[in-house]
Order: structure tokens, then sequence, then C-alpha cells
């Protein structure tokens, strides 16, 4: 970032609003769903490591998608939270740098991540018998490292790209966190082959990812059809059902900002939606996949007990 032609040295995020109450009753509201966010995930990620019934693929996959869920909001809520109390609504150019960076990578990373979890579904529900051999633990954890890996180095590509932009009409940025639409729209020079980018990027780390669990569910609809009993077809479609709310919350909000040209980028709409995937849907994770599962909530029982 040393061969940047940046001119400004901090950002301002004016966050939601002005108004000073409703400032404190956001923050009150960002502080309870970023604690219930620590709390359900850490939770699942205890309950996974300690009990030897939650020692499977699909578990391993929980577990990982809840420790990133947990590094995810605290890259967001902790800035939210001083921005809605504090009059210094500032952030340096380094931390503006680092908080793009990670928060790039992390939402690329659980792209990848979900995409691996409708596979580990696919095989499941299609190889019952051969699920342990077909997924065995060095396999889930190349899923997940090639996750991590694919979204960090997209989120490097992009990070460069971005901050070697020129920002020298305005530093004032009008969102809650340092997000890449309203950081290209303060940029007035070096913008040649910027949309080209970001279809790249979209297309990598977002398309790519659906395409893969569409045909995961394609093969999983063609087993579940060949199910004979209601019965059995009910069960198999309940073990993939918390992945496709996850995955429709997840991507539904992704794609509604980031597929839009510039010209239809709305301020006030696009905050709203941006809130629900950086601080929303990790406090709901926990949710989806423990409050339907059986064995989760004998794990918690075992636990408490």
């Amino acid at each position: 970032m040393e061969s940047s032609n940046h001119t400004v040295s901090e950002f301002i995020l004016l966050g939601f609003t002005s108004d000073p109450v409703m400032q404190l009753v956001l923050f009150v509201l960002f502080l309870i769903m970023y604690t219930l966010t620590i709390l359900g995930n850490s939770t699942l990620v205890v309950l996974i490591c300690s009990d030897s019934r939650l020692h499977t693929p699909m578990y391993f996959f929980i577990g990982n998608l809840s420790f990133l869920d947990l590094w995810l909001s605290t890259v967001y809520t902790p800035k939210i939270l001083v921005i809605c109390i504090s009059e210094n609504k500032s952030i340096s150019f380094a931390g503006c740098v680092a908080q793009f960076f990670f928060s790039a990578g992390l939402d690329y990373s659980e792209c990848y991540l979900l995409a691996a979890m409708a596979y580990d579904r696919y095989v499941a529900i299609s190889k019952p018998l051969l699920y342990s051999q077909a997924m065995s633990i060095k396999l889930c954890a190349f899923f997940v490292a090639a996750s991590y890996m694919g979204g960090f180095i997209n989120s490097s590509i992009i990070t460069k790209k971005t901050f070697t932009f020129d920002f020298c009409n305005d530093n004032v940025i009008d969102d809650f966190f340092c997000d890449l639409l309203p950081l290209v729209k303060l940029a007035c020079g070096g913008k040649d082959g910027y949309q080209a980018l970001m279809y790249f990027l979209l297309t990598s780390n977002v398309m790519a990812p659906i395409a893969l669990i569409l045909a995961s569910y394609l093969f999983i609809i063609a087993t579940i059809l060949r199910i004979r009993s209601t019965q059995g077809r009910l069960k198999a479609f309940s073990t993939c059902s918390s992945h496709l709310i996850s995955v429709t919350l997840y991507y539904g909000s992704i794609l509604y900002i980031y597929s839009r040209s510039g010209t239809s980028y709305s301020l006030g709409r696009d905050k709203i939606v941006s809130t629900f995937y950086t601080v929303v849907f990790p406090m709901l994770n926990p949710l989806i996949y423990s409050l339907r599962n059986k064995d989760v909530k004998e794990a918690l029982s075992k636990l408490f007990k």
C-alpha cells in the first residue's frame, strides 16, 4: 500500500443517522445483536468440539461457519458501536484498508464454505452408507482451507486495486464501514477496468459457488425423488433445510447489492441490506443450525447438566 497515491489520511463514517436518540437506540440494538452473535457462535463451536456425537463432517463445516461468523462480526460491529456513541466517527486510512481486506476475505470465504457444505449435503443424501468415507477429515479440512485461501487471495486483489485510487474529492463515507461501492464513489480517477474486475470477482466469488450449490441441490432433488416413502423424503430434505435457509439469506443480500450497476446504488436502502449480511446473518446462523437440530439440542442439554 506504500505505492498508493491517496491524498487522505483518514475517512469519516457517517453511520446510519445523526439523531442522538436514534444513535443510542441503534447502539443498544447492535450491542444486543453482537452479544447474541458471540454467545451463539461460541456455544456452537464449544458443543461441536466437546460432544463426540457432533464429530461428523456436517458439524465440522457448521463449526467452521460459526468460527468464521465470529470473526466476521468482530470486523464490523465494534466500529459500528463506536460510531453510534462517539462524536469521533473517523477511521484511519490503514484501519479502513484492514477492515476492507478482512471483511472482503471473510465474505468471500463464507461463499466458498457454503458451497462446500452443499456438496457435503449431496454426499450425505446420495451416498449415506459411504458418507463417512467419502467425506474424510482430510477432504473436509481441504475444503475449509481452500475456502479461506480463495477468499483472501481475491480479497488481496480487490483491496490492492481499490486503495491505489486517488481519493482527492472527499473522505466522507456515507456508510457504517469501509465498503466497496462507497469507496469507488469517492475515487476521482484511475477507474479504468475496475468494472471488469468487479464482474470477475462477482463471478468467481459469488456466481461460481452459487452454480456449485445449485448443481448439488439438483442432484439432491433427483435423489430425494427416487425415495419411495414420504417420510423418507421429508427426512432427507430436513437434513439440508437449514443450509438452504442460510444460503438463501446470505446470497440474496449480497447479490442484491453487488450485482447491480453503480447508477442504481442507493445509500439508504443498501445500508439496511448490508447490515443484514454483516451483522444480522452471523447472529442468525447458530439459530438456523440449532433450533431444528435434535443432536445440537441434546448436546446443549448435556453441556448445561
